[in-house]
């Protein structure tokens, strides 16, 4: 199997609970290089720390690939905080060679670390398998938000394109009134690749 490993823990595991767990970071051990594969390590630009990673076959060829977020860092604590593109998302590829190479980026799929509301973090999860990989949030106060995007790799177009989208929200003093949506292609949106998918923008986007 291929190795897993997420650098925050998973929030969206609480979404039906009252009680609000502070998230945990473990950012420390990853900006000394601790547990960090050395062949991912030239892919963290300065200023920048490794947030989470997941190792699977995105491409289908039965070779380990990694799709990563990182996280960039203010150059001085008194900078103004990052809202913008501060956690790119980031495919690398397993060549024939053996080598990894960089072949996407978002810098949007990801929510900044200030956009979670009172709930602070939003970022819940990064997961990934054979020709798939997904990135979760959760946040909020009272009135709680959780999402899911999830891309799909196609082997016609040689990307990974978006297939899902799941978006739920309650009241947290009624956490069994749930309301969910789900957006699918062709009827919600039609192909959008993940470089070019932003949150904001993809209903009624992309080819049909």
């Amino acid at each position: 199997m291929f190795e897993k490993f997420n650098l925050m823990p998973s929030k969206f595991a609480v979404i039906f609970s009252l009680v609000l767990v502070p998230a945990i970071s473990m950012a420390t051990d990853y900006i000394e290089g601790k547990d960090i594969p050395a062949e991912l390590r030239p892919f963290i630009l300065p200023n920048t720390k490794l947030l989470s990673y997941e190792v699977a076959d995105l491409n289908g060829d039965d070779k380990p690939d990694y799709v990563f977020i990182l996280e960039k860092q203010k150059k001085h604590p008194d900078d103004d905080p990052i809202d913008h593109g501060q956690r790119p998302l980031n495919i690398a590829i397993r060549q024939a060679d053996g080598k990894l190479k960089l072949v996407k980026t978002n810098d949007k799929v990801v929510f900044c670390s200030g956009c979670g509301g009172v709930f602070g973090d939003p970022f819940s999860d990064l997961t990934a398998g054979k020709k798939t990989f997904s990135v979760s949030h959760y946040g909020g106060s009272n009135w709680r938000w959780a999402n899911t995007y999830q891309f799909n790799y196609s082997k016609k177009d040689d990307t990974w394109q978006l297939v899902k989208v799941s978006e739920s929200s309650f009241m947290a003093f009624e956490p069994d009134k749930v309301k969910e949506k789900i957006f699918t292609p062709p009827k919600h949106f039609g192909k959008i690749d993940i470089a070019d998918f932003d949150p904001e923008k993809f209903k009624g986007v992309g080819a049909r």
